[in-house]
């Protein structure tokens, strides 16, 4: 079984749409129509652990606190940050190589940075 993603609302659509060019089969879902405005990050966590989804993210500012928090009391499928400075290409690499990689069992309550 591979990794289901979950784009917050931060990220750049284009990661998705190339990543899903590069490979069809992975389930990357868009935030949009998924994630509304102004949610919280603790709700957003809260979204991805409902629907068995990595929550891929840039906010690399106050995701990681709000996730440390979150697995307190809740298991999470895991949380892939992005920093804002890696390309488009580079983090399509990333989760491809993530994808390709990682299990979900690996990514529970885990931080994984991207690239490596």
């Amino acid at each position: 079984m591979n990794i289901r993603f979950q784009a917050d609302a931060n990220l750049d659509p284009d990661i998705g749409f190339g990543l899903q060019r590069r490979e069809p089969a992975i389930d990357y879902r868009l935030s949009s129509g998924i994630i509304p405005d102004a949610l919280s990050d603790n709700e957003v966590l809260g979204l991805a652990k409902r629907d068995g989804r990595v929550l891929v993210s840039n906010d690399v500012r106050t995701m990681p606190s709000h996730f440390a928090e979150f697995i307190q009391a809740e298991d999470s499928p895991g949380l892939i940050l992005i920093p804002s400075r890696v390309s488009i290409g580079e983090a399509i690499d990333g989760l491809l190589i993530a994808w390709l990689s990682w299990t979900p069992e690996e990514m529970r309550n885990q931080i994984r940075w991207l690239p490596r």
